[in-house]
């Protein structure tokens, strides 16, 4: 019998998951799922050398292993921090992880700008959801917020320099997945940013990728520029076979009615690309005949996106009664007892489909 690698246990949240040794502790909160995994503003499964910029992945160490259960002294970044067997740690029931989140958030939001209402990112926007999650209601700046000029990359890319928290995944994907890589980091401290010697334009055939790895709404797609709300559109899986040798063809078709708005690589469940994609799979082929529809695209049922859109809907794992370790969450208001128009028997959750009038009212 092959000998069986070794499994590490590590505790997250009261909750326990046996991983292989070299697993870092985001990966392994994403293997519990839901609110018990970090968020990730630069960490990227596919980008060597991404992680450890952002800190919005801290977590509290309260024991390094079996072998030596002392805390570790400070928070430490998820993304880069590697389990060790008997690991306790703390996320959301770390008061000073969510102190130090909330105090990332805020550093994040400093300088930028209030512009969801005409950002192209709004609804599939990471940083909107963490600032919603973890953001204050107000800023204490008092000063002007950091801007600069916006750069034309080219046919297909547009850079929002203001818009961007310098997570350098575009950085690092040019630098892995294009031959030449032309725009990087510029200047140091607040003058910091992303940008190209002279104003190059990015022209590499997998170049594209960068909006898709993008969190923000830094880069954005020309094509798609001001077009319509991600809200509004209904994604398909989709395939073709591409002539790139590097290109698997499969991507998702975003539609309104008959008309394909945009194509954009398919993302798991944490908002990563699952296969890159080509230019021209990406740019030039926006009719129906150039692909291969194989059907909607399953969307996570918190996603703003799923609204209309319930193919394929799971419920998402509720994690919180493990969190609490056996203890019941207490019971401020039953909204049975005070509503007069809703049905107590019926779980609004388990509806397949919109809810309608019927399930409101009383009979």
């Amino acid at each position: 019998m092959a000998d069986e690698k070794k499994l590490f246990k590590v505790t997250i949240d009261n909750i326990t998951v046996e991983v292989e040794p070299g697993t870092s502790i985001l990966q392994a909160a994403r293997q519990i799922g839901g609110d018990v995994a970090p968020p990730a503003m630069c960490y990227y499964t596919k980008l060597k050398g991404s992680g450890g910029k952002c800190r919005t992945c801290l977590v509290e160490v309260a024991a390094g292993s079996t072998a030596d259960p002392r805390p570790m002294p400070k928070l430490v970044a998820s993304c880069r921090t590697n389990v060790m067997d008997g690991m306790v740690v703390k996320n959301i029931t770390s008061e000073k992880v969510i102190d130090a989140r909330n105090g990332v958030v805020e550093m994040l939001l400093i300088n930028h700008p209030l512009d969801c209402p005409i950002c192209d990112q709004a609804g599939e926007c990471h940083l909107q959801d963490l600032s919603y999650e973890n953001g204050l209601p107000g800023t204490r700046y008092e000063f002007a917020r950091r801007t600069f000029e916006k750069h034309d990359l080219g046919p297909y890319i547009q850079l929002h320099m203001t818009r961007c928290i310098l997570c350098y995944r575009c950085v690092f994907t040019a630098d892995q997945l294009t031959n030449k890589r032309v725009h990087g980091v510029l200047d140091r401290g607040d003058h910091a940013e992303i940008a190209t010697y002279i104003h190059k334009s990015l022209e590499n055939d997998f170049i594209g990728n960068i909006i898709d790895v993008c969190p923000v709404g830094a880069l954005t797609d020309k094509t798609f520029r001001f077009k319509n709300r991600v809200w509004f559109l209904k994604p398909v899986d989709a395939h073709r076979e591409c002539s790139h040798p590097n290109c698997k063809g499969h991507v998702t078709l975003w539609y309104r009615g008959d008309e394909v708005f945009r194509v954009t690589a398919r993302k798991d469940q944490w908002g990563e690309v699952v296969d890159w994609i080509c230019n021209e799979c990406r740019f030039e082929r926006k009719k129906t005949s150039d692909w291969t529809i194989e059907g909607p695209t399953k969307v996570s049922r918190h996603s703003v996106i799923s609204q209309g859109h319930y193919v394929g809907v799971e419920r998402p794992q509720e994690v919180l009664y493990d969190v609490l370790d056996g203890r019941k969450p207490k019971l401020l208001m039953d909204i049975h007892s005070v509503s007069e128009v809703n049905r107590p028997e019926i779980d609004l959750s388990k509806i397949e489909g919109p809810a309608h009038s019927t399930d409101f009212e009383k009979k």
